[in-house]
């Protein structure tokens, strides 16, 4: 658990250390991600914030927070869908997230099937993104 906290501290330092002059390409008018995409048009920056989780069946919901440094999940976006692997131990694979972002969602809700690795559970997941951190 000391590793895992140290090497999410160095990802932060330096996440947090990066030159400001490397951003300044991303504020052009063509690298700007649409404010409201087509499913189609959802990119990985699109998934960057909170969002909240509901399950069929379990009343509790969470609460994730997606940013480029995360260590305990993985997750990507293509042509619609989305899949994210998560791992409680940093190394293992612990359940899958694969779904596709709603019509009119304007890229800020999923829907899909959420699997444990182990008992190969799933469940139904929905996952919509929060006010706030863009």
């Amino acid at each position: 658990m000391r590793r895992l906290a140290c090497i999410i501290n160095t990802i932060v330092l330096i996440a947090a250390c990066g030159h400001p002059a490397l951003g300044l390409a991303q504020n052009r008018p063509e690298n700007t991600p649409p404010a409201c995409p087509m499913p189609a048009e959802v990119v990985g920056v699109h998934l960057y914030g909170a969002w909240q989780a509901r399950w069929d069946g379990v009343a509790e919901t969470a609460t994730l927070t997606l940013w480029r440094s995360e260590v305990l999940v993985s997750a990507e976006v293509d042509q619609a869908t989305f899949a994210m692997e998560e791992s409680r131990d940093g190394r293992a694979i612990s359940a899958t997230w694969n779904g596709a972002f709603t019509e009119q969602s304007c890229g800020k809700e999923i829907r899909g099937q959420w699997t444990d690795s182990a008992t190969r559970t799933e469940r139904a997941f929905v996952l919509r993104k929060l006010g706030g951190w863009q």
